[in-house]
């Protein structure tokens, strides 16, 4: 293992914004100050770059196993790993779910070798169904990290509480897809003007606001840890504030196409730009970035849902969802660090620290002792994305063709240099 010496670059963490150098070695940080001297095998000039500890994405389809024409583990993570993502929640929406101990043991163990923190949800009910509590011992046993039936909201009030109240006993984090299918009953894009202009069927947007209201209510009535997934609508952002205020242990996310596009993409007749749930108004737009700086979102995440060219070919018969662990920093460095909405520090909170505290992981800070675990930045780099270079095996990006400020130049776990930029 390399011992490399990071030299004049910007370290930025909870702890602290400043210049100096760091030093890794043996797969950990060794010393970060200034003019360290050290006997090293790689020197790394950092001047002009922020270091940041590495980022974490608690919602990712990897599509392993069973979809795995899409995407895999080991794509899946070199995805993750050029766009500074470290560590990463997958989702149980596999073929089959994530409800067998075994199924998940064997995941997660060739996870292990890829050089990200992969970390597995199980099932909420067995097979997704909606029916049946999984074994929430035997799958917490097996490893997982969280509970949940993201893909699939469970569909009724009982049922849910019941969940609420096994995962408290299991102590683990729900983390829930809140819409109801029978009001989306086949839309597939937001309702509103752009869908009527099409002729397509609109998702109502209380599909949304209604799961979340009522799931927010059974985790205050249960005090068990409850987590929304991927926040879209200004109705699900007030009710996650309220039920906040009112003391409940909750919290949320959402991904950057909801804080920097609108449905009027949609217009373009293109499936690339579809996904569940679907870009919504410029004033739920507004109410994203509203909640992402007052506290009350508390995670950037992805939704990272490959799919393949031929399956986004046709608009209406297309499965929803996008890409985006190659996008997703810049991504936000471009809607907020750059318009001086939010500091560095805010953005490392929001990618890194809070998701790895709601799954409670070790916090990761660019301290001494702390694994070598961390990204490097030109912060003021502008690049244009391009699907074909993606490293993931699905291109299916919302962001095609956009230019960003901000680009991840070199990724390190456990001390080693995982990702390179080549150009």
């Amino acid at each position: 293992m390399e011992t490399i010496l990071i030299r004049n670059v910007r370290a930025a963490d909870s702890l602290r914004d400043a210049v100096c150098d760091i030093l890794l070695k043996d797969g950990k940080i060794a010393a970060i100050g200034e003019n360290i001297a050290a006997e090293t095998d790689r020197v790394i000039d950092g001047s002009g770059l922020a270091a940041m500890p590495g980022l974490f994405d608690m919602h990712v389809h990897f599509r392993d196993p069973g979809q795995t024409h899409k995407e895999d583990i080991y794509t899946g993570t070199a995805a993750a790993l050029a766009g500074g993502v470290t560590g990463v929640l997958c989702m149980p929406n596999t073929t089959p779910p994530m409800d067998d101990p075994a199924q998940i043991r064997e995941f997660l163990a060739r996870a292990a070798e890829t050089g990200v923190e992969v970390h597995q949800t199980g099932t909420l009910t067995l097979g997704l169904k909606g029916e049946q509590l999984s074994d929430y011992a035997a799958l917490k046993a097996a490893g997982v990290t969280a509970l949940s039936d993201d893909g699939r909201p469970v569909p009724t009030e009982k049922l849910m509480k019941a969940a609420l109240i096994k995962a408290k006993e299991a102590d683990l984090p729900v983390v829930s897809h809140c819409e109801d299918l029978a009001i989306i009953n086949g839309g597939i894009i937001n309702q509103g003007k752009v869908s009527e202009i099409l002729g397509v069927k609109g998702m109502d947007r209380l599909s949304e606001d209604s799961i979340t209201e009522r799931d927010l209510q059974i985790a205050l009535e249960t005090g068990a840890q409850l987590h929304i997934c991927h926040v879209s609508t200004r109705g699900s952002t007030d009710a996650v504030r309220k039920a906040k205020a009112a003391g409940g242990n909750v919290s949320c996310e959402t991904a950057p196409h909801y804080f920097l596009l609108t449905e009027e993409l949609l217009m373009q007749r293109d499936a690339d730009y579809r996904m569940n749930p679907p870009l919504r108004t410029p004033d739920d737009v507004a109410a994203i970035k509203e909640g992402i700086l007052d506290g009350t979102i508390d995670c950037i995440i992805t939704d990272h849902a490959p799919h393949t060219a031929a399956e986004k070919s046709d608009f209406e018969k297309a499965p929803n969802g996008v890409v985006g662990l190659e996008t997703s920093l810049a991504a936000t460095l471009t809607a907020f660090y750059h318009t001086g909405l939010l500091s560095l520090q805010d953005i490392i909170r929001l990618m890194s620290d809070n998701p790895r505290k709601l799954l409670r992981l070790p916090a990761r800070t660019l301290s001494e002792g702390q694994p070598a675990d961390l990204i490097l930045v030109d912060l003021n780099r502008k690049w244009t994305v391009n699907p074909e270079q993606l490293h993931s095996k699905s291109h299916n990006t919302v962001f095609k063709g956009m230019t960003f400020t901000g680009k991840v130049l070199t990724t390190i776990t456990s001390g080693m240099i995982r990702y390179e930029e080549n150009h």
